[in-house]
């Protein structure tokens, strides 16, 4: 057995606690731990990036293979293994057993339908170009520089494997909201290896190092930027617009991902229903700001009060602070951490999917703390009406709400909770899509509920009572941009909706200017899922409901979210 793999699996067994000898029958418990400890470490072996992500270093500067031979082979694999965990019975099964199991069972049931249904490797060029990420390497102080300049050579050395693969397995004929979101994509990976991953290694003095870095990251870098031309001149000019997973498919990604057994027609009423309700709840706030104008209006005024390009990160820095404030101020969440993010600009190659993240450590990381809140900012070469329409979804108030979300008490303090917990190796590797995204935007409604807008200072001289229903419609105008992605997921994929209806949906309905309404209905085509931050959402309100009536006047709100967190992020 591999000895990194031997030397994790120790690990885990340690962790769990789990103990057998030779001559003693195994206990279904015993034999599940096994199984599952056996599985994780083949799991994490064929995927080395997303081990290196939760802290695994050992794994450092290995990559995953793209030849088909072995996708088809851990496809064999995993399919063997969900037969052999369906195969427990539950009332065998101590509870936290029976947990771990339904939480692997919706993580492998996703990865066989990301690879059978969904095929990024043969449909989605996007697919490659993350795989190489110099970045994992750099914003973590876990080792010695120049430790992680060498994982860093030995990862780019297979980029033009990885592109090969790129060549050899993606179709004849792409998506074309695909091919178009790539493009940008791999011209952003070159320039952050062409600009700011030597700055960033500045402070090596190893010249041999340095020498053989500089050779190897030129080349990597020219496999970017030559995929991109490829990209450009073999796929993008027979492109087309068959993106859509089918109905079926949809069912089964919830069903098997979620344990969401309703039918897309079904959740497509529910977010309907919730979006016409919201929208009256977002009139009803408008008319408290200017009983004169329409609420669209009122809200587009607001969006005008935003930072300037120069102003955006500093702005959010000062503000998260206060929002930490409010957290311990109001009992909202227990915080068993004192590390503070850290706000920076959204990496160039990562720009063209993602308008605000979170990066947060591995789970098992051992030392490096950092987390960052990634922001996207304008680019220097955009128009003036480009920079200014996309500030207007950064305006202030919905700043607030985004980084509420993404840091406090949104995915950050979740991820600081899991790693406080007792929870086991599997749920800290295996997450849910709704419980991770629904968390997090749970957490906008309820800050706001808790009286955040009231206890808040904008750069405004506005009452506290304006200022309340300026952030309340800032949350509701997120509420319904998420509400927007469930309706546009499920038409997208199920129903046939094209790009361009989708931009205007969003347009119409969450009220967004045209570029960012048309990120948002470009993500749609990749992203069938993203409707879980609704769907997450609805579902922990509703958990939260039940929790109440069980404690009566036991209910606390701090105790609810410090036990939700306890236990991993599964499907709610």
């Amino acid at each position: 057995m591999n000895r990194l793999i031997l030397a994790l699996l120790t690990i885990l067994v340690l962790v769990s606690g789990c103990t057998t000898t030779s001559t003693t029958p195994q206990t279904a418990d015993a034999r599940f731990q096994a199984a599952s400890q056996k599985f994780l470490a083949a799991y994490l072996k064929h995927r080395p990036e997303m081990a290196v992500g939760l802290g695994l270093h050992e794994f450092d500067g290995q990559v995953s293979s793209f030849a088909l031979s072995d996708i088809n082979a851990e496809l064999k694999h995993l399919k063997a293994i969900e037969a052999e965990l369906a195969g427990f019975n539950s009332t065998e099964l101590h509870r936290t057993n029976d947990l771990q199991r339904l939480v692997i069972l919706a993580g492998i049931r996703n990865e066989i339908f990301q690879t059978e249904v969904v095929r990024a490797h043969q449909r989605n060029p996007m697919n490659y170009i993350t795989v190489i990420d110099p970045n994992m390497y750099l914003k973590r102080n876990y080792a010695p520089l120049e430790v992680r300049l060498k994982a860093i050579i030995a990862s780019e050395k297979h980029t033009a494997e990885i592109f090969a693969a790129a060549r050899k397995n993606l179709e004849s004929t792409l998506a074309k909201p695909f091919v178009e979101t790539a493009i940008p994509m791999a011209r952003g990976a070159a320039s952050f290896l062409t600009n700011d991953l030597p700055k960033a290694l500045a402070g090596v003095t190893n010249a041999a190092l340095m020498a053989e870095f500089k050779k190897v990251n030129a080349r990597a870098a020219a496999e970017f930027i030559a995929y991109a031309d490829w990209l450009k001149n073999e796929r993008l000019g027979n492109a087309h617009t068959n993106y859509a997973v089918g109905r079926e498919n949809f069912a089964r990604m919830m069903r098997d991902s979620e344990l969401v057994t309703l039918s897309p027609e079904s959740i497509l009423e529910i977010g309907l229903k919730r979006l016409k309700q919201e929208q009256q709840e977002f009139a009803d706030t408008a008319r408290k700001i200017d009983p004169t104008k329409p609420a669209i209006e009122v809200f587009k005024a607001l969006q005008k009060e935003h930072p300037t390009p120069e102003s955006l990160l500093p702005d959010a820095r000062r503000n998260l602070e206060m929002i930490h404030s409010f957290l311990s101020a109001h009992h909202i969440v227990s915080i068993p951490s004192p590390v503070r993010v850290k706000v920076e600009e959204t990496p160039p190659h990562l720009r063209a999917t993602s308008f605000a993240s979170m990066d947060t450590p591995g789970p098992f990381e051992k030392g490096a703390t950092e987390a960052y809140y990634y922001i996207t900012p304008t680019e220097s070469n955009w128009s003036a009406q480009q920079k200014d329409e996309w500030l207007t979804a950064f305006n202030f108030y919905t700043t607030d709400v985004v980084s509420i979300h993404e840091a406090y008490p949104g995915h950050y303090m979740q991820f600081i909770h899991l790693n406080a917990s007792g929870a086991a190796p599997v749920q800290k590797v295996f997450t849910s899509y709704a419980f991770t995204e629904g968390w997090a935007h749970y957490t906008e409604q309820m800050m706001i509920e808790e009286g955040f807008g009231n206890a808040s200072v904008a750069d405004s001289k506005d009452s506290p009572e304006m200022r309340a229903a300026k952030y309340h419609l800032a949350q509701l105008d997120e509420s319904l941009l998420r509400l927007c992605r469930l309706v546009v997921a499920i038409r997208t994929h199920c129903q046939g909706m094209s790009v361009a209806e989708a931009k205007k949906f969003f347009v119409e309905n969450c009220y967004y200017e045209d570029k960012p309404a048309g990120d948002e209905a470009v993500r749609g085509t990749f992203d069938p899922g993203y409707l879980n931050y609704t769907v997450g959402k609805l579902q922990l309100l509703k958990l939260r409901d039940d929790y109440r009536a069980q404690e009566g006047a036991a209910f606390s709100l701090q105790k609810f979210h410090d036990e939700i967190l306890s236990h991993g992020a599964p499907p709610v």
